[in-house]
């Protein structure tokens, strides 16, 4: 079995922002696959079903954000899955809005969801699904800025980024981390290249 976490902050209040896309591709597996994420376990809304011939479990963690270890720390040992079988998918300032990394491992980057799953897991080696957010503009806070919302053609542009999220996430169970890799980290470079 595979857990895939996105990650967010939970509440109105943090629903859209820019922190929260983990959860924003979280709802679009469960749409995509018809597996509601409602049932209330291991501190997170989680979901079961199948997806790309596996079995899964979607999460959502309700801790906060800089807590999200401890959601996804006491659902990976009571499945007794290893840390190749968790996927989190999580927001990244470091890459333009709506561009995708897939990761095989990897340090926090900054990310405070991440650092506190890594300090959790007591390892990094897990595989992540990073979607751009892009760069805070200068003299913002970077609190403030994660925590904002997409103005409308960006949020446009980003609905696409979730559902190839959610794609990405599908090709790493079917095809295998390499392949989805190949796939998903390529599209950016050529893009560069075209242009």
């Amino acid at each position: 079995m595979y857990i895939i976490v996105g990650l967010g902050n939970p509440g109105d209040r943090y629903e859209g922002t820019r922190h929260n896309v983990g959860f924003q591709v979280i709802d679009k597996l469960s749409e995509q696959y018809r597996i509601p994420v409602t049932e209330k376990k291991h501190r997170a809304l989680c979901g079961r079903g199948i997806i790309g011939g596996q079995k899964v479990m979607l999460m959502k963690p309700q801790t906060f954000m800089n807590l999200s270890g401890e959601s996804v720390k006491s659902a990976a040992e009571y499945y007794q899955i290893s840390h190749e079988e968790l996927i989190v998918v999580y927001d990244d300032v470091s890459l333009n809005p709506g561009q995708l990394r897939i990761r095989a491992k990897g340090s926090a980057g900054g990310h405070n969801g991440i650092k506190n799953i890594i300090a959790n897991l007591g390892s990094q080696e897990f595989p992540r699904v990073k979607v751009g957010i892009g760069e805070k503009p200068p003299r913002m806070d970077l609190a403030d800025y994660v925590l904002s919302r997409f103005p409308g053609e960006e949020k446009k542009h980003m609905e696409e980024a979730f559902a190839e999220a959610a794609d990405a996430v599908c090709a790493i169970l079917e095809d295998g981390m390499d392949a989805a890799m190949n796939r998903y980290n390529m599209k950016k470079a050529d893009h560069e290249q075209s242009v």
